[in-house]
């Protein structure tokens, strides 16, 4: 028997190994195809082409990462992760932060970066895609690379905020300037930081402190775009933003939607965010701007803010709404950030993904 199976050994090997190719073909997700077309050049650039510059950001790269990983289509994520690579970080992403925007410079008359500093959702978003594609895909390369650049926001884009602990800045530059730090709340997804937590400090102390930082930077239970940390004094505005809410804070509600049922403080954060579906209801859509200190709304959201709010609107009679609402008001094919939150919001409520309570990401096609 066990000259049998020492026999037998190099063939179970090799099954094992071809085992991620059984499921290379990418689902059917016509969103995603639709904004590939519209938005996504052959070379893997996503491009915003509501900019005359015709910009590209590594927020646009590192989304249009995840949704190819949920969309199995290893493809598009392979030749996205190129382009970011060697047009934003210098060629390697273990090593440099990705610049956050990149376009047409007219002074120079060429294609280059415009802003070399970082966007740091878009750099924990691209390293949560390497990561989880290298689970899923069975690449150690992605893993490594992922590991890597996480390796590298905690080094660079992670401060101590004095009394209230680490804490994700929104870039490289320009967030601190002791004893004040500014931050943007949407940069800090709950799933995110809970699955970087496995790579050790200083992720684990982020993720405890994101949902003081959520809940303490939304008084009213509606989200800022901005916020600042001042020591000894706790949250305020942010002075730059003041506390307006609208194109950034949307995906508060995103995030905490999606949080698995059994995520670490979920209830807690869903139950203190409950007037933003309150307003919804009693407006028949989201509001486009809040004022997180004093609640006061104005304009209507577009689709997209209602289908941004499908997870969170999830198991509540608010939802079938904001459904009907995006399914009669489509997002135009060349609307960059309609597009992405669609993609997230709809895609999730077409259960095409779930998180899990520690963050892994569980695409539909990954189902046994």
């Amino acid at each position: 028997m066990r000259v049998l199976f020492c026999l037998l050994r190099p063939c179970l090997l090799g099954l094992c190994l071809l085992a991620p190719n059984t499921q290379a073909a990418s689902v059917e997700w016509p969103q995603w195809e639709r904004f590939k077309n519209a938005l996504i050049s052959d070379d893997g650039r996503v491009i915003d082409v509501s900019d005359e510059r015709r910009i590209t950001t590594s927020e646009g790269q590192s989304y249009a990462l995840f949704f190819a990983l949920v969309a199995n289509d290893q493809d598009t994520f392979e030749r996205v992760l190129a382009w970011t690579q060697n047009n934003l970080a210098e060629s390697d992403l273990g090593a440099r932060l990705p610049a956050w925007l990149w376009g047409y410079d007219e002074s120079e008359d060429r294609w280059d970066v415009l802003d070399t500093n970082s966007a740091s959702d878009a750099d924990l978003w691209i390293a949560y895609a390497l990561l989880e594609a290298g689970d899923l895909w069975q690449r150690r390369d992605y893993q490594v690379l992922g590991t890597r650049l996480a390796r590298l926001i905690a080094e660079r884009e992670v401060a101590d905020l004095t009394g209230f602990g680490p804490m994700l800045l929104p870039g490289n530059h320009g967030f601190a300037d002791p004893p004040r730090w500014r931050v943007n709340p949407s940069y800090v997804p709950p799933q995110l930081l809970n699955r970087l937590s496995a790579l050790g400090a200083p992720w684990p102390e982020v993720a405890e402190n994101v949902p003081d930082l959520l809940k303490g930077t939304a008084p009213q239970g509606l989200a800022p775009d901005w916020a600042a940390w001042r020591a000894g004094e706790g949250w305020q505005a942010d002075p730059m933003h003041g506390a307006e809410g609208d194109y950034d804070a949307i995906r508060v509600y995103l995030w905490l939607g999606m949080l698995a049922e059994d995520a670490p403080g979920r209830e807690a954060l869903l139950v203190h965010f409950a007037p933003m579906a309150l307003l919804t209801k009693r407006l028949g859509a989201p509001p486009e701007s809040v004022d997180a200190q004093s609640g006061e709304y104005e304009n209507l959201g577009n689709a997209s803010f209602s289908a941004a709010l499908l997870p969170f609107l999830a198991d509540t009679p608010f939802l079938e709404e904001q459904r009907q609402r995006l399914l009669e008001n489509p997002p135009a094919q060349d609307a960059y950030y309609a597009q992405v939150l669609t993609l997230f919001g709809l895609g999730w409520d077409q259960e095409r993904y779930r998180f899990a309570s520690d963050g892994t990401l569980q695409p539909e096609w990954s189902s046994p």
